[in-house]
């Protein structure tokens, strides 16, 4: 892509998000960077802040218009929360479904119309290693994530023929404070406590926000992305580990003892 192309970020007032439009403004892209609150976008270097809750059609559809001409969509909001699945309540579920899953799915009906008349597209979606495998009492969001590469891997069938490309960027580990801010659910005496206090250990090595921008940014300006795009040596590492696992039992990573 050219260094003006037009890129859409939600989920840009922290984290991942906010290094992505970071990363792709120091690279010369106009920049559209967006959040519920557009206050805590005040502060970075783009071309338009605009409010957007990928959850909330009419907020949708007013930031899409707002935009102007998208050229690259980075679908990057998200949550997570930590609960083991006998009790994790299910509005939590229903609410990292609508967030991580279908709010995707929302923002890319938004701008896909204008892309296919264009011929010309990018649709980049901020998955996980956890969209290929599932880590225990971090269900509700690995199957989120499971979905919303399902619906990544539709959408490349079907808007492929109207050049649009789709990518899937999978980091494991990030050192964005999401997982300190995810919602824990354990009943006082939970069974599951034993299982949740190995989690930190069971998340291995870190990579930063920066790597995955720089990751995504890469991803945008090649001319022929890959459909899925793997961040950092550790989640190479694990996701090879998944794909040579046996497919007749469930892929338990290293590191759990239960």
């Amino acid at each position: 892509m050219s260094s003006t192309s037009s890129v859409l970020i939600t989920g840009a007032s922290k984290g991942i998000g906010r290094a992505i439009a970071l990363e792709l403004a120091h690279r010369g892209h106009r920049v559209v960077a967006t959040a519920r609150r557009p206050e805590t976008l005040a502060d970075l270097p783009v071309d338009q802040r605009l409010r957007l809750d990928v959850t909330d059609q009419e907020s949708v559809d007013r930031a899409v218009k707002d935009a102007g001409d998208i050229d690259v969509l980075i679908s990057n909001a998200g949550e997570t929360v930590r609960a083991p699945l006998e009790s994790v309540p299910l509005a939590e579920v229903d609410r990292l479904f609508q967030l991580n899953t279908l709010g995707a799915l929302r923002v890319a009906q938004g701008v896909l119309p204008a892309m296919r008349e264009r011929g010309a597209g990018r649709l980049v979606f901020v998955s996980s290693i956890q969209g290929r495998l599932v880590l225990p009492m971090v269900g509700p969001y690995g199957a989120s994530k499971w979905a919303l590469e399902a619906l990544a891997e539709t959408l490349a069938i079907e808007t492929g023929h109207f050049g649009i490309k789709v990518s899937v960027v999978q980091p494991g580990a990030v050192s964005s404070g999401g997982a300190e801010r995810a919602g824990v659910f354990l009943r006082e005496d939970d069974p599951y406590t034993p299982l949740y206090e190995q989690l930190p250990a069971l998340r291995g090595e870190f990579v930063t926000p920066q790597e995955v921008a720089a990751a995504v940014a890469d991803t945008v300006e090649q001319p022929e992305p890959p459909l899925r795009v793997p961040v950092g040596a550790p989640a190479e590492r694990i996701l090879r580990a998944r794909k040579e696992a046996p497919e007749n039992e469930p892929f338990v990573p290293a590191g759990i003892d239960w």
